[in-house]
Formats: structure tokens, C-alpha cells, sequence
């Protein structure tokens, strides 16, 4: 996709994650707090779970336009489920890198790691992304309503998941 790269993201990118991040076209459809600390940042990413997957999507400049991140979550109980959470810089939205991001990590999940539920949180307003989301099989399983505060106001926000087809990957 014009030349477009994914590789997965180093200590290094922690400036880049940071910069997108902290612009409001960003985080403000996501769950995090504006202005974040590039000192923590840059703790966080040194000390990554080496089960944690960060994939960014790099131009052809080497300008960070998207990063998705699955997140495992590691208990007995869950061995198969995973967190995944997708970021498009303002720049670059509405020019399929969220769908790129997509597909990556749906492959990553489905052929590397043999993740079998797919789980994510999405502002109920944020149309949008559901749209993305569902074209890659999320549902929407419940209505968390007044869940997360943004613009001083408590927002519901949908709980989707995607489960891996039986028989492998979609």
C-alpha cells in the first residue's frame, strides 16, 4: 500500500508513539489521558512483556503513521485471548492503515500465535472504527454505558470481540 511497511517497534520508537499519541485527533477516540510522559513512554517500551506485539506501520519517509498492539493476557485461564488496540496518526487516517494494521495483527494472531478471541473497547460514538472493526469480524458484545470520561463527559463505550473461525485462520 504506496509503500507503506510494517515492522515491529523498537525502544527507538518511543519519540514517534509518543508525538501521535499526544495529538487530540489521536487519543481522543481512545481511552488514555492527554498529554503523556515521553519518560514513561520510553520505561514502558524498555520494559515490554515480551508477549506484548507493537507493529507499526511506517512510510515510506519513515514518518510513523499507525501502530497496533496485541496485548495477551497471560492467565491460565485465558491462554487464547488477547487485547488489541489500534492507533492512526491524524495524517494518515482515511487511507487504509488502520485497515493494514488490521490485517497484520489478525494474521499475527491467527498463524503466529494461535490467539482464538480478539478483544477491544471503541467509544460508542466512534462510528468509524466499528466499521473497521466489523469488517474484520468484530461484534459488539455489550454496551458499557457512561464508562469512560472524555470532554468532561462519562461516554458508553462498546465491547467488541472477534473469535478466531473454527478450523484457523479467517
Amino acid at each position: 500500500m504506496n509503500g507503506i511497511s510494517i515492522r515491529h517497534a523498537e525502544a527507538e520508537d518511543a519519540e514517534a508513539i509518543h508525538a501521535m499519541m499526544s495529538d487530540v485527533r489521536t487519543f481522543g477516540d481512545m481511552l488514555g489521558l492527554p498529554y503523556p510522559s515521553l519518560h514513561a513512554r520510553r520505561q514502558k517500551m524498555a520494559k515490554r512483556d515480551a508477549s506484548r506485539i507493537d507493529l507499526l506501520a511506517i512510510s515510506p519517509t519513515g514518518e510513523l503513521a499507525g501502530l497496533v498492539m496485541l496485548l495477551p493476557y497471560g492467565k491460565p485461564r485465558l491462554p487464547g485471548a488477547a487485547e488489541l488496540g489500534v492507533g492512526v496518526s491524524a495524517k494518515w487516517q482515511s487511507q487504509g492503515i488502520g485497515k493494514l494494521l488490521m490485517k497484520e495483527a489478525l494474521a499475527m494472531a491467527d498463524n503466529w500465535l494461535g490467539l482464538r478471541r480478539l478483544e477491544l473497547t471503541v467509544f460508542a460514538d466512534n462510528h468509524r472504527a466499528q466499521v473497521l472493526y466489523r469488517q474484520f469480524g468484530f461484534e459488539e458484545e455489550a454496551r458499557l454505558r457512561a464508562y469512560a470520561l472524555r470532554d468532561g463527559e462519562y461516554r458508553d463505550v462498546l465491547a467488541m470481540a472477534r473469535l478466531r473461525p473454527e478450523g484457523g485462520a479467517a
